[in-house]
């Protein structure tokens, strides 16, 4: 059986999730004798169907066509870089009966799966998404229903087929992941999101509100718009090329990508030369208006231009010839200009770099911060330095989730082979942002625990103990 099944023009969606719903439930009931290296087994299949190179790259060749957004060898790099991160995390952990014991507090942990999981996925990420997330729940013996974007929609079902191809070569059940029939709308999700156990979504903060409404539990993610900041003693020739190589990844579709770079005023010059000398554009005021008309219109980002390759957008917004062979563009803002009114001061998805001059690190501080409370809070911040108090200050002080220290922060925001970050495609912003998660999603999203409780030695010190301090301090 496929992926989808035709979907009756007179059938409701209710009707059509309780079928899906049906199949998810029978897929988990058969599936959960499975011991921890058949589900192993399950989630490397999973990770196979889309990092196997002949899938990996017409998956992303599709995914293009499909969405007009990103570029094939991006796309490329993520369906098997990302995929392969996140498989290293799910091999080294333990999702199968007791998955810890702590003898001196007499308790032993069981992980149980959460249930069916409702799997919203983007646009701008139709096939990596989808397997990531199915990792995550099969890595806990759920079921996960993926619900796509309707542009993705041939990507996404074309991968859900793959996983249910590489389930089945394994012997687990197909119908542990499957996908929503076309036409899919938003009613048809949001009867998803009504009838499974947990809802996990990536993607517009519409869907993320609708999700969080829907009255299941709802696992959702903050908007991206990461300011990066260099300051005077950051390795500048490094810092450009970072920048460049995260802005220019899939043409900037990643949330991760940095929107905004904070430059202090003592080293600003040589600072966009650095970003010059490895391909950066820099826009003169006139061509700072024609991009700004260009890339928004009728107060949206104009989808002719947003994550299209350099040549393409340069031609939409008449840019001189010079900037058609730049890898990027650069915007030069004053730093008061944040807000609604200023549209540069907004995630981009686009080659279009803000760059803004500040005075000191203090003032760069307050800025990147000012540019998270418009859009972005509780995401990321990135700063390029040689001075470790400036990260600590900022990860002390921001309202953000990740401070990312001389990375590239496309590929350092979601895990990396050298951070300590779970590999994920998904990333909670905190209450910041209206989520329920303040980390990188991973499988312990994906499992509900059983606490076995054994009665231990007392553990209750004396008043003394609690109290002393206070009493000695401020009476009794």
């Amino acid at each position: 059986m496929t992926a989808t099944a035709e979907k009756v023009a007179d059938t409701g969606p209710e009707q059509v999730i309780a079928g899906l719903m049906t199949r998810a439930r029978a897929a988990m009931e058969a599936f959960a004798d499975a011991d921890q290296a058949q589900v192993d087994e399950a989630v490397t299949a999973l990770a196979w169907s889309i990092y196997e190179p002949t899938r990996a790259e017409e998956l992303a060749w599709i995914a293009v066509e499909d969405t007009g957004l990103g570029n094939v060898k991006s796309k490329i790099i993520k369906n098997q870089r990302k995929t392969f991160g996140c498989l290293r995390d799910l091999m080294r952990v333990k999702t199968v009966g007791v998955i810890e014991e702590n003898k001196a507090k007499g308790l032993i942990k069981y992980a149980k799966p959460v249930g069916v999981v409702g799997a919203v996925s983007p646009s701008t990420n139709p096939a990596a998404t989808p397997v990531n997330k199915a990792m995550f729940a099969i890595k806990g013996k759920n079921a996960v229903i993926v619900a796509p974007s309707p542009a993705g929609m041939k990507t996404t079902t074309m991968t859900v087929d793959y996983m249910r191809a590489e389930l089945k070569k394994v012997g687990a059940p197909e119908d542990l992941v499957q996908v929503l029939p076309a036409p899919v709308d938003k009613a048809l999700t949001q009867a998803l999101m009504k009838a499974v156990d947990l809802v996990v979504i990536t993607g517009s903060q519409n869907n993320v509100r609708r999700g969080y409404s829907s009255g299941t539990p709802c696992i959702g993610v903050g908007a991206g718009n990461v300011p990066v900041i260099i300051d005077d003693t950051a390795d500048f020739k490094d810092a450009a090329e970072k920048i460049r190589m995260s802005k220019i990844f899939d043409n900037s579709t990643s949330c991760s990508s940095e929107n905004s770079v904070v430059i202090l005023d003592s080293v600003y010059d040589e600072a966009i030369a650095a970003l010059k000398s490895v391909g950066a554009y820099v826009c003169s005021a006139e061509e700072k208006a024609k991009v700004k008309d260009t890339l928004w219109q009728d107060g949206h980002l104009n989808r002719r231009v947003i994550a299209k390759d350099p040549d393409i957008f340069a031609k939409e917004a008449g840019l001189p010839e010079e900037a058609a062979k730049a890898d990027f563009f650069i915007v030069e803002e004053p730093a008061e200009n944040v807000g609604k009114e200023h549209p540069f001061s907004d995630e981009k998805l686009s080659l279009v770099l803000t760059v803004y001059r500040v005075p000191d690190f203090k003032a760069a501080k307050a800025q990147v911060q000012k540019i998270l409370d418009f859009v972005g809070m509780g995401h990321s911040v990135g700063i390029h330095t040689k001075t470790q108090e400036h990260a600590d200050e900022l990860a002390a002080d921001l309202k953000v989730v990740r401070v990312l220290v001389n990375q590239a922060h496309t590929f350092g925001n979601g895990g990396s082979f050298t951070n300590g970050l779970e590999f994920t495609l998904t990333m909670g912003c905190g209450t910041w942002a209206g989520n329920s998660i303040s980390e990188n999603l991973n499988y312990k999203h994906f499992i509900n625990i059983t606490h076995l409780v054994r009665e231990i030695p007392e553990d209750k010190p004396s008043e003394e103990e609690l109290f002393g301090a206070h009493w000695n301090k401020f009476g009794k």
